[in-house]
């Protein structure tokens, strides 16, 4: 018997992007019916989410799959939980599969807590009596026992997370799917989550493809790793090697967007000031100016906000900044002061949203820089956990 889980062959997924999608057998007819007769959109464009995709996943083996929003991860997920189909490449996958994708994923809303987790316990083949064996560990690790017979509608996104984590971690699928839904929970509980896949994995050999944009919790749960990078696999290797890869190809220097059709969008950032000329290294008694440029194609007031927020090179985020958006004004530059950051690699995320109402644009590691440290007062502190962000005290 093959001791591999998940076998990916040249797995391409395109999009197009500007076509509608077709949901209904009337909007099924009239699409095709336009195309038949030359009415769809001729600026239409072709958009590969994934291209060319392979590689193998061992049983009882963690996979931590990283890359930046709009790499593929989630594409594939959806891809291997046969959410949507391959525009072409084939993949073979031996076991049960259980999806965690996003919230509310494989439950009916209008069903109860109780009644969820039978129904996913029927759509893996379990029997009844098997999902009871469960129920009552599923129920005291989720902590939702006092809502259990509450229709699920009504349980808040962190309550619906800790179910829907919890029916798919018990109910004994060979594989587990798990994207980065986890966010959406509390400290507390995405430590016991990351606990649980260790122990699924080890203890139960089940394979566990794991999706997240905190590098310490990868680095901490999988031993082997894929890069994604537009929708292409840049690298498959041991996990550390794979996160050495991702945090080496995000260090750039400017961002330009491409595209230019959103409401609101990030335009531009980049980097003002540095030590030299194209480079993004700054010494920890410097200033660090970052410049951003915003366009509207609608009209804003002062309740549109532009957050930006500084990381680390695990993606922690360290703190953020906001601004109002002003009618007209295009650029924003945000003053970072001298000897606020230590020695380090340092991650820019620029977000224009509106509270209550949308998030307009959300930009990843726009334009990232490197500080260096120039100054002796830190020496004494080099075997020691410090930090990332200084600042200047008073002692009384």
């Amino acid at each position: 018997m093959s001791d591999t889980a998940i076998k990916v062959e040249n797995l391409s997924k395109k999009y197009t992007i500007g076509a509608k999608a077709s949901g209904s057998l009337r909007e099924t007819i009239v699409h095709k019916w336009n195309s038949l007769s030359n009415k769809t959109n001729c600026n239409n464009e072709e958009f590969w989410a994934l291209k060319d995709i392979s590689f193998e996943v061992k049983q009882g083996e963690i996979l931590g799959i990283i890359g930046k929003n709009g790499a593929g991860k989630s594409t594939l997920l959806k891809v291997l939980s046969r959410i949507t189909e391959p525009t072409s490449g084939r993949f073979v996958i031996n076991g049960r599969v259980s999806s965690l994708l996003e919230v509310g994923t494989g439950f009916h809303p209008e069903l109860t807590g109780r009644e969820n987790i039978y129904l996913n316990g029927t759509i893996l083949g379990m029997t009844r009596k098997e999902v009871k064996q469960k129920f009552d560990e599923i129920v005291d690790f989720s902590g939702v026992e006092k809502f259990i017979d509450t229709p699920v509608k009504h349980y808040s996104s962190g309550m619906y997370v800790r179910l829907a984590f919890a029916v798919a971690a018990h109910l004994e699928p060979e594989i587990l799917i798990i994207d980065e839904v986890l966010a959406v929970g509390d400290a507390e509980f995405q430590k016991k989550c990351l606990g649980k896949m260790g122990d699924v994995s080890k203890k139960d050999g089940r394979t566990v493809l794991f999706v997240s944009h905190n590098l310490s919790s990868v680095k901490q749960l999988c031993n082997h790793g894929l890069l994604l990078f537009n929708g292409l696999l840049k690298c498959n290797d041991l996990i550390h090697n794979v996160i050495k890869t991702y945090q080496n190809i995000s260090i750039k220097q400017d961002y330009i967007a491409l595209n230019k059709k959103k409401e609101i969008y990030i335009s531009e950032a980049k980097l003002l000031e540095n030590i030299e000329n194209n480079s993004n290294e700054f010494y920890f008694d410097q200033s660090i100016y970052l410049s951003f440029v915003v366009i509207s194609n609608i009209i804003i007031d002062y309740t549109f906000l532009l957050l930006i927020r500084i990381m680390d090179s695990n993606n922690n985020v360290l703190f953020s900044c906001e601004t109002s958006l002003i009618k007209d004004k295009k650029e924003y530059v945000l003053k970072l002061p001298s000897e606020s950051l230590v020695k380090g690699e340092y991650k820019v995320n620029g977000l224009i949203y509106k509270p209550a109402v949308a998030i307009y644009d959300n930009v990843e590691e726009c334009c990232n820089f490197i500080i260096l440290n120039n100054n002796k007062q830190f020496s004494h502190l080099e075997t020691f956990d410090i930090g990332k962000v200084y600042f200047k005290q008073c002692w009384l």
